[in-house]
C-alpha cells in the first residue's frame, strides 16, 4: 500500500489521541464520562447491520469500547445474550471507565447468571465478532491495526467497524482553504481502500457502504464543541503553535457567516461521511513449494475446515 496515500496522520500526534480520556462535554476537560453522541448514533446503525448475518458469536470483542459508544454496548449484549465479552481499550483512564460503567453491580442476579465480561484484549484466535465503531480513521497504521484484529479472531469470525470518510468536513475544509490556513483534520481514506487493506491483513470477502450525515449547529461554539469530542486535527502539517484569542474570534465569525447554510443567519451544517465495512477471517492456506515443511497442527485445521466444508448428501 503506497505511503502516499491516506491517512495523512501524524503518528506521535495519534499516539497523544489514543492516550487521552474522553473529553466531558459539560466541563470540556479530559475525563473519561461518555461517549460521543455521534458515535453512539453510528454504532445504533450498525447494530442494525447485525440482522443480516447469521453467525452468533459465543465470544465477541468491543474494540474502545467508551469512545466506540457504551450505549451501543447494550446493544450488543442484548443482541448476544449467552456471549462472553473482551472490552478492550487503550487508555487507561477509559478502560477504568468502562469497568465503572459496564460491570453488573455485585447485587445484581446478571453478575452470577449472564455471560462473563472480560477487560482485557482477548487471546489470539478466541473471538467470533470483533466490533470497532469510528476508530480506524485515527490509526497511523491501520494495517497494524487490522493485523490485530485478525489474529484476535477465530476462523470464520466476522470484523464490524466504523469510520468516517474523505468527504467528512467538506464545509470546514473549504472555509480553511478560502481562508489561506493549514487544512482542519487530516485526510480520510475511502472506503475502497479500506477493502484492499483488509483483504492484505488476510481477510474474505470485504464489503463496504457509505452513507453521509448532516448535523446543524446553532452557533459556532457548540460546532467546535462538538468536533473536540470526535477526535483531533492529526494533519502533519497542522498549525504547529498555538492559536490566540483574536484567531479564535475570526474563526468564529468566518464560521457564522462562510459556512454553507449559514448566509441567511439559519444553522450552521457539516457533512459526515460514515464509511461502514465488514468481512470474515477464512482458514489459512498451506503455502506449498517444491519441498514445504507443514505442521501437525495447521494439518489439523485444515482438514477440519475440509470436513467442515465438505456437502451433506
Amino acid at each position: 500500500m503506497p505511503h502516499e496515500l491516506p491517512p495523512t496522520i501524524d503518528p506521535v500526534a495519534a499516539a497523544r489521541w489514543a492516550a487521552l480520556a474522553v473529553p466531558n462535554p459539560v466541563q470540556g476537560r479530559a475525563d473519561a464520562g461518555g461517549s460521543p453522541w455521534l458515535h453512539e448514533e453510528v454504532a445504533r446503525r450498525m447494530e442494525e447491520r447485525l440482522g443480516w448475518i447469521k453467525l452468533q458469536p459465543q465470544r465477541w470483542a468491543h474494540w474502545e469500547a467508551v469512545r466506540g459508544g457504551l450505549q451501543a454496548h447494550g446493544l450488543l449484549a442484548r443482541r448476544y445474550p449467552g456471549a462472553e465479552c473482551y472490552v478492550v481499550d487503550s487508555s487507561a483512564a477509559r478502560s477504568r471507565a468502562a469497568v465503572r460503567t459496564l460491570s453488573k453491580p455485585w447485587w445484581s442476579p446478571e453478575r452470577w447468571t449472564a455471560a462473563p465480561t472480560r477487560f482485557e484484549t482477548p487471546p489470539e484466535g478466541t473471538v467470533q465478532m470483533l466490533w470497532s465503531n469510528m476508530l480506524l480513521h485515527h490509526a497511523a497504521d491501520p494495517q497494524a491495526l487490522m493485523a490485530q484484529w485478525h489474529g484476535a479472531l477465530a476462523v470464520d469470525g466476522f470484523l464490524m467497524f466504523s469510520c468516517f470518510g474523505p468527504d467528512t468536513l467538506r464545509e470546514l475544509r473549504g472555509l480553511y482553504q478560502a481562508l489561506g490556513w493549514p487544512a482542519p483534520a487530516h485526510e480520510f481514506t475511502d472506503m475502497h481502500d479500506w477493502g484492499d487493506m483488509l483483504a492484505q491483513a488476510g481477510f474474505a470477502e470485504p464489503v463496504m457502504d457509505m452513507e453521509r450525515i448532516t448535523l446543524t449547529f446553532e452557533t459556532p461554539q457548540r460546532l467546535l464543541q462538538e468536533l473536540r469530542e470526535l477526535g483531533r486535527n492529526l494533519h502533519p502539517g497542522r498549525f504547529q503553535g498555538l492559536r490566540g484569542r483574536a484567531w479564535l474570534a475570526q474563526l468564529h465569525q468566518a464560521l457564522a457567516t462562510g459556512m454553507a447554510g449559514a448566509a441567511a443567519g439559519g444553522p450552521l451544517s457539516l457533512t459526515f461521511e460514515i464509511n461502514y465495512g465488514h468481512a470474515f477471517k477464512p482458514a489459512p492456506r498451506l503455502r506449498l513449494q517444491a519441498e514445504s515443511q507443514v505442521s501437525l497442527e495447521e494439518m489439523r485445521v485444515a482438514l477440519r475446515q475440509r470436513k467442515k466444508n465438505q456437502p451433506i448428501h
